[in-house]
């Protein structure tokens, strides 16, 4: 008769698939990781050791591990025995989540705001609320995904605008009327800033709102790290500002800001925020503790933005095509995922670690190595890393790559 512990041990036995699900692995998945991936992972190469540069997170103000962060979360766990878990909508006005909700927003500039799982349940969850198949939304043809995902679960008719053109954005409008207006303003694979003055104009004179998310310029940009519409005195003038929590916050959590008037409005039909529960008292206190250290971080907002125009420089200068960004995420976009799983490799041997990105994350040759910068890093891990895009570009001719052809074409036209 077997132990307990060799049952246990044993693989569970799984009822098979369906027909039609396996062929869907088959089409989408399997091939690609056998041909194009050559038997392994695109995202997972080497493991980083304690000797290597970590350019791969979203902690660009390097707070992680920040005593007053940690103290605030320390202190909540111990205090909190008592809090009940319950969907947010329950949550009073007294509760420490909506004071945090009110300190974001009047950063921001706005009135009121809301806190949820992720940045993702923010975009989703508000585009749900303020649109529906009645609805038009232009959106940037690099807005992040959970934005696209949020005009489809709305129901709404989205119209792609070319990528931070807003002469473009007016003619769609001038075609199919009035709506919403969707954009980042710093985007998340190439680190390229959006126009803001000139989309929020093209929405006043077009009747449309304007939705920015500013996932990664909170906490990097503007005065205490407030982001680029109110550094461009833009607030008042852009209805919906949303941001993941998870960037240079260091956390697990989204915002959206909201009219006070419409609050309401939301918790009844955002069902992100319906039919998930709350923040933890930790997680709150966490982020109260974290808001507070990046409005007094300037010096580390002025390294960071150093430590980007120094990178860039030296990468443009070795002739890696860099032009589509100017700001702390710098894309090397190789083209094919084959090419990119060449530059991981040969980076990664180089103790230098980005993270690639991918279709869906990307269109299907536009797959690319992601360096995400963070203001503690040292001259010597800025000088290791370009030491290892020197020594690589002979091996990966990044001159060569469908980027740099492009843009030597567009500039060529141009002459």
């Amino acid at each position: 008769m077997e132990t307990l512990d060799r049952i246990l041990d044993k693989a569970p036995a799984q009822p098979a698939i369906s027909a039609h699900l396996a062929a869907r692995i088959q089409r989408e998945f399997t091939t690609r990781w056998d041909t194009l991936w050559g038997g392994r992972s695109l995202l997972h190469g080497r493991d980083a050791g304690a000797d290597a540069v970590r350019l791969n997170g979203n902690d660009y103000l390097s707070l992680t591990g920040h005593p007053d962060i940690v103290r605030a979360q320390t202190e909540a766990i111990k205090s909190d025995a008592e809090f009940v878990i319950q969907s947010s909508v329950f949550l009073l006005d007294e509760h420490p989540a909506r004071q945090l909700e009110r300190r974001l927003a009047h950063l921001l500039g706005k009135e009121d705001g809301l806190i949820c799982q992720s940045g993702y349940s923010a975009n989703l969850g508000l585009l749900q609320s303020i649109a529906d198949e009645h609805t038009v939304i232009y959106m940037d043809s690099l807005a992040h995904t959970s934005l696209w995902e949020g005009a489809r679960r709305a129901g709404a008719t989205a119209h792609p605008f070319r990528h931070n053109d807003p002469q473009h954005l007016d003619r769609m409008i001038e075609r199919h009327g009035p709506g919403i207006v969707v954009v980042d303003s710093v985007y998340s694979t190439t680190g390229a800033v959006c126009p803001l003055e000139a989309m929020v104009q093209t929405c006043e004179r077009r009747g449309c709102m304007i939705l920015v998310d500013e996932s990664h310029s909170l906490g990097t940009h503007g005065p205490q790290g407030a982001g680029l519409c109110v550094a461009l005195g833009l607030s008042e003038r852009v209805h919906f500002i949303t941001a993941s929590l998870a960037k240079a916050f260091a956390g697990r959590a989204g915002f959206l800001s909201v009219p006070s008037a419409m609050r309401n409005y939301v918790l009844s039909t955002s069902y992100p925020n319906m039919f998930s529960s709350c923040l933890l008292p930790h997680e709150v206190a966490a982020l109260g503790a974290t808001l507070e250290v990046i409005r007094r971080s300037d010096a580390e907002r002025q390294r960071l933005h150093a430590i980007t125009r120094r990178l860039r420089a030296d990468l443009t200068e070795l002739g890696y095509p860099i032009h589509q960004g100017t700001e702390q995420i710098i894309a090397l976009e190789s083209g094919t995922e084959p090419a990119t799983m060449v530059l991981r490799d040969l980076l990664e041997e180089r103790n230098v670690f980005g993270a690639v990105f991918c279709a869906p994350a990307t269109s299907r040759n536009r797959t690319m190595v992601r360096l995400t910068l963070s203001a503690a890093l040292t001259d010597a891990e800025l000088d290791h890393v370009i030491g290892a895009a020197r020594e690589i570009a002979p091996l990966v001719k990044p001159w060569d790559w469908p980027l740099a052809r492009r843009a030597r074409v567009a500039e060529a036209q141009t002459v």
